[in-house]
């Protein structure tokens, strides 16, 4: 029998963190994301339309799964003897500090694109709408980690996602900044045929290749 020492194998070079970040929202009519780095294993320049929200807190883009399933039991079984996956929903959950026109769209659900500011005073008002309409993104958000070899880019991407829940909003002087908190749900993209989509490269992406087992 092999000792364990030969048997395992862990490589402490494959764990990643995410050292930085951005989420870049789009209208819906905006060409979706299809590669994220080139030959050269930099990134891209986005589509049109792609906007950057801005700085966030410290906790990023949180990614949440919401997992629903139907189980079939049987006579004498002391567990499912089928499972069936109902439900399997991504939403993204992240406070943006920055006050910008992205921001404030998409924590009110208002069409930015209409609004501009006083000709004289420079003053914005967004009114909130009754019933908010349904707005769709493309939500694209990238992290970047670091390596021996150079950038590692993991990224997730939201082909049609609309704002499903927001958070308070404190006016105060407070250590916290006037943030904007809003939760993002995944839906199908009956075009492109998926809800959301991983991205991987870089340089050190690249470099990594053999020791991840592709």
């Amino acid at each position: 029998m092999p000792a364990w020492e030969t048997l395992k194998k862990h490589q402490n070079e494959l764990i990643r963190k995410q050292l930085e970040g951005s989420t870049f929202i789009a209208p819906i009519t905006s060409s979706a994301i299809s590669t994220l780095t080139g030959a050269d294993k930099a990134l891209l320049a986005l589509p049109a339309g792609y906007n950057d929200v801005g700085w966030m807190s410290d906790d990023g883009a949180q990614f949440s799964s919401d997992v629903s399933t139907s189980d079939v039991t049987s006579w004498g079984a002391v567990e499912p003897t089928r499972r069936d996956i109902t439900s399997d929903v991504t939403t993204l959950q992240c406070v943006l500090q920055e006050t910008n026109k992205q921001t404030i769209g998409l924590y009110t659900g208002v069409d930015m694109s209409a609004v501009v500011p006083d000709p004289t005073s420079g003053e914005v008002a967004v009114s909130k709408p009754d019933r908010p309409p349904l707005r769709f993104w493309r939500v694209l958000t990238i992290g970047v980690d670091l390596s021996d070899a150079g950038e590692i880019y993991m990224a997730r991407f939201l082909p049609r996602a609309s704002v499903s829940d927001k958070g308070d909003q404190a006016f105060s002087n407070g250590d916290d900044p006037t943030a904007w908190d809003v939760t993002l749900t995944g839906y199908m993209d009956s075009t492109l045929g998926y809800s959301e989509r991983f991205y991987f490269g870089g340089p050190g992406w690249e470099a990594l290749l053999t020791s991840m087992g592709f």
